[in-house]
C-alpha cells in the first residue's frame, strides 16, 4: 500500500478521523467542446451525506485532493440530486496544489500530509513555518503561494470562513448547463436592481474594478433541492427519448416525474425551465430578456472566463459561466438552425437565431482550431423596423442630414454607410429602404438577414431577398449572388456588406448603371478617404469605377450611435475627392453650407428635368419639415411612415394636376 492509499484509508485532521464521505471520483475528458486536452474531475456526490461542498465538507474535500494527489485537472465538477458545483480558478489551484503537497509530504509526515487532505490552508500555514523537508515540498508545490493569496483576499475583503471564499464554486442546476455564482462579489456595492420577465432577478454591483458587476439570479438556480432534482429527473426523460410531444414533451416529462415522485411541486414553472434549457438557448435567454442588454460575449475557454454583457452601453462582467457542455450545445444549436456547417474544418459561425422572448439575436463563433475552443459573441437584433424618423426621433441624424438622404435614394443614388462593428450601418440601411418609391423592385443580397425584408414585404413592397456566403454551405457565393441579382429586373440593389470580390462587379454595376436605380451598401470604414482605400486598395476596384459612388455616409458607435460625417464623392482629373455636406461638431451634426451655397455636385445631380438647384433646395425643406413633423409626433413606425408617405405622393400627385395646362376641345 502506498503512502497516499494509506492516508486514504484512514486520516486525520490532527487526531480527528475523516470518515464519512462516499463521493465517487472519474476523470473526463469531454468531446465536443473544440478543445483536445481539457481534463475535469468528476466527482458524483448523489450517495454522499456532504453532498460535495468542498468548501463546507472536509470529508468531501480530502477525496477531490486525494484524487488531484495522482493526476492533474482543469476543473472539479460535483454532482448531487440534479445539482452542480464547479471549482476553477483559485478553487481548482488550492485543490491541485494540495494534492501535489499531499503526494510528496505523505513521505515526510504522514499526519501534515493527512490535514492537508481536509485542511490544505492550515496545513500550507504549519509547513511554512517549519525548518524541515514539508517547508521546501509546500513552496515548490505552489500550496504556500496560493494559501497566501487565499488569505490575503479573504483578508482584503473581510470574508469570515475563509473556505467559503477560497472555495466558492459556481453553482447551477445541471440541466441548466451554466453556473451563477450565487453570492455577490465581496465587498462590493449593490448599485440597481430589477426583475425580468423570465422571473430572473438582476443586481448591479460596483467592488472598484474597471467593470461592474452584472449579477444575475436565474429562476433555476434559486429553485430547492427537491424541485432541483425533478428537473433533473425529467432532462433525464427528454434525453432517452422517452417522452413525446414535440414542443409540449418538456412539460409532459415534468408532469410524468411530478405524478410520481412530488405532486405538489408547480408543473408550469419547471415545464418552463426544463423548455429554456432544453429547446431554447438556457441563460443567454435570461440576458436577452432583459431590454437594457445589448451584447453578450462569451470567450474560450468557457470555464475560464465569465460571461460578460453590454448593458445600457456600458460593459459589464457577470457572474455566469457556460459548462463545456453548455457551449457544445450552443454550437450545435446553431448548426441545427442556421444550416450552416460549424466544425474544425468550418471553425467559425455567423447567424442569426431566435431567442426566448421571441425576439432574435446575431450569434458569431468560433471554435478549434481558430479559437482555444469555443467562443460566442452576441447582438440583440431588432426585429422592429427603424425608419429614418425614428432615428431623427432618436438622435442618430437630424431632420434636414435625414431630408438630403430621402431625397437622394428616391432619386436613384449609389451610396455606402460606412463605419466600425456594431456603428448601427445595418440599421441605417435598413430605414433607408422605406425612402424607395413604393413601385421600386428591390434586391437584397446579405450573408446573414438583418435587413426588414419581411416588415417591407408586409406593406407592400416588392422586395427579393438573396443569401450569399463563402462558407462550404452556402448555395451563392457573393459574387453569384450579385450577378443574379442583376438578373431579377431593373430596381434597386442593396448588398448588406461589401468586402470581397464582389465589390468589382457592383461597382461596374454603378458604373455603367446597370441596376436602373438606388444601389446601396455598407462598408467598413471611417469616413470617405478610408472607404476609398478599403475598396480601391483591398479589394482591387479602379478609382475611376469607385467615382461612380455618389455619397459615403459615416456612422460612430460611442455612448450612443451616430451619423458623424456625410460626404459627397466628386471625380477629378487627379482622381476621386470628397467634399462633406455635414460634419459632427460639439453641437451635433451640422450642414457644412455647401449645399446652401450651390456648389454641391450630388444635390445638382438629384434636380431632375425642368428642376433647378433652387426647386431642389426647396424639396429637402420640404423633406425636412415632413421628417421633424413625424418624429417629434412618435409617428416613426413603418405603418405611420408609410401612411405619411403614402399621403404626400398624393398631395404632389393633386399638385402636379393642377399645374398640367388645360386645352379646350377643339
Amino acid at each position: 500500500m502506498s503512502l497516499v492509499d494509506r492516508l486514504t484509508d484512514v486520516g486525520t485532521r490532527g487526531d480527528e478521523p475523516t470518515t464519512g464521505c462516499r463521493c465517487t471520483v472519474s476523470f473526463d475528458e469531454p468531446t465536443g467542446t473544440g478543445l483536445t486536452d481539457r481534463v475535469e474531475c468528476v466527482v458524483d456526490s448523489d450517495d454522499c451525506p456532504g453532498g460535495g461542498d468542498l468548501a463546507t465538507e472536509p470529508t468531501c474535500r480530502a477525496t477531490v485532493v486525494d484524487a488531484l494527489a495522482s493526476r492533474d485537472a482543469d476543473v472539479v465538477r460535483t454532482s448531487a440530486d440534479g445539482r452542480e458545483r464547479i471549482y476553477a480558478d483559485e478553487a481548482v489551484a488550492l485543490l491541485l496544489a494540495a494534492g501535489r503537497f499531499v503526494e510528496r509530504a505523505a513521505f515526510h509526515d504522514e499526519r501534515l500530509a493527512n490535514r492537508a487532505r481536509r485542511d490544505p490552508l492550515g496545513a500550507a500555514h504549519e509547513a511554512t513555518g517549519r525548518a524541515d523537508a514539508t517547508a521546501r515540498i509546500v513552496a515548490e508545490t505552489g500550496l504556500a503561494a496560493v494559501a497566501d493569496r487565499v488569505r490575503e483576499s479573504a483578508s482584503e475583503r473581510k470574508t469570515e470562513d475563509v473556505y467559503d471564499h477560497a472555495l466558492d464554486p459556481f453553482v447551477g442546476p445541471t440541466v441548466a448547463r451554466s453556473r451563477v455564482r450565487r453570492s455577490p462579489p465581496p465587498g462590493a456595492r449593490l448599485v440597481d436592481r430589477w426583475s425580468l420577465d423570465t422571473g430572473a432577478t438582476v443586481r448591479i454591483y460596483d467592488d472598484g474594478g474597471d467593470l461592474p458587476w452584472y449579477h444575475l439570479e436565474p429562476v433555476a438556480h434559486t429553485l430547492d433541492d427537491e424541485a432541483t432534482a425533478t428537473l433533473a429527473t425529467a432532462a433525464e426523460h427528454l434525453a432517452r427519448g422517452g417522452v413525446d410531444g414535440g414542443t409540449r414533451a418538456p412539460g409532459r416529462a415534468v408532469r410524468r416525474v411530478v405524478d410520481a415522485e412530488n405532486p405538489d411541486a408547480s408543473v408550469e414553472r419547471l415545464a418552463h425551465e426544463l423548455t429554456k434549457y432544453t429547446r431554447g438557448h438556457g441563460v443567454l435567454d435570461d440576458c436577452f430578456a432583459d431590454p437594457r442588454v445589448s451584447d453578450a460575449f462569451v470567450s474560450a475557454p468557457v470555464t475560464s472566463n465569465p460571461v460578460r454583457l453590454s448593458v445600457d452601453g456600458e460593459r459589464m462582467r457577470t457572474n455566469v459561466r457556460l459548462t463545456p457542455g453548455g457551449a457544445a450545445a450552443l454550437a450545435s444549436r446553431f448548426r441545427r438552425t442556421s444550416g450552416r456547417p460549424f466544425s474544425r474544418a468550418n471553425p467559425t459561425i455567423d447567424a442569426v437565431v431566435e431567442t426566448g422572448d421571441d425576439g432574435s439575436v446575431r450569434v458569431a463563433g468560433v471554435s478549434a482550431p481558430a479559437s482555444d475552443g469555443l467562443g460566442f459573441a452576441f447582438r440583440r437584433h431588432d426585429d422592429e423596423a427603424w425608419t429614418l424618423p425614428g432615428l431623427v426621433a432618436n438622435g442618430t441624424l437630424p431632420a434636414d442630414a435625414a431630408a438630403l438622404l430621402s431625397v437622394a435614394v428616391e432619386r436613384a443614388t449609389a451610396g455606402l454607410i460606412a463605419g466600425t462593428r456594431g456603428a448601427g450601418k445595418t440599421t441605417l440601411l435598413g430605414s433607408l429602404l422605406w425612402e424607395l418609391p413604393a413601385t421600386t423592385r428591390t434586391v437584397t443580397i446579405e450573408d446573414t438577414p438583418e435587413l426588414p425584408v419581411d416588415a417591407l414585404q408586409t406593406h407592400g413592397r416588392d422586395v427579393q431577398a438573396l443569401y450569399a456566403g463563402t462558407d462550404e454551405g452556402a448555395a451563392l457565393t457573393p459574387t453569384e449572388a450579385l450577378r443574379t441579382a442583376l438578373r431579377l429586373g431593373e430596381g434597386a440593389l442593396v448588398v448588406g456588406e461589401v468586402r470581397g470580390e464582389e465589390a468589382a462587379t457592383l461597382y461596374e454595376a454603378m458604373r455603367v448603371g446597370a441596376s436602373g436605380s438606388t444601389v446601396l451598401g455598407t462598408i467598413h470604414g471611417d469616413g470617405g478617404a478610408a472607404v476609398r482605400e478599403r475598396v480601391v486598395s483591398d479589394l482591387g476596384v479602379p478609382e475611376s469605377s469607385f467615382a461612380a459612388t455618389d455619397l459615403v455616409v459615416t456612422l460612430t458607435a460611442g455612448e450612443s450611435r451616430h451619423v458623424s460625417r456625410i460626404e459627397e464623392v466628386r471625380s477629378t482629373e487627379r482622381g476621386v475627392r470628397f467634399e462633406s455636406l455635414f460634419e459632427r461638431t460639439g453641437e451635433g451634426l451640422k450642414a457644412t453650407g455647401t449645399a446652401d451655397r450651390g456648389n454641391s455636385t450630388l444635390v445638382a445631380d438629384l434636380t431632375r428635368p425642368g428642376e433647378s438647384y433652387a426647386d431642389l433646395l426647396s424639396l429637402l425643406d420640404e423633406r425636412e419639415d415632413e421628417m421633424t413633423a413625424l418624429a417629434t409626433t412618435d409617428r416613426t413606425r413603418p405603418v405611420d411612415v408609410v401612411s405619411a408617405y403614402r399621403e404626400r405622393r398624393a398631395r404632389t400627385n393633386r399638385q402636379a394636376q393642377r399645374e398640367q395646362p388645360h386645352h379646350s376641345d377643339r
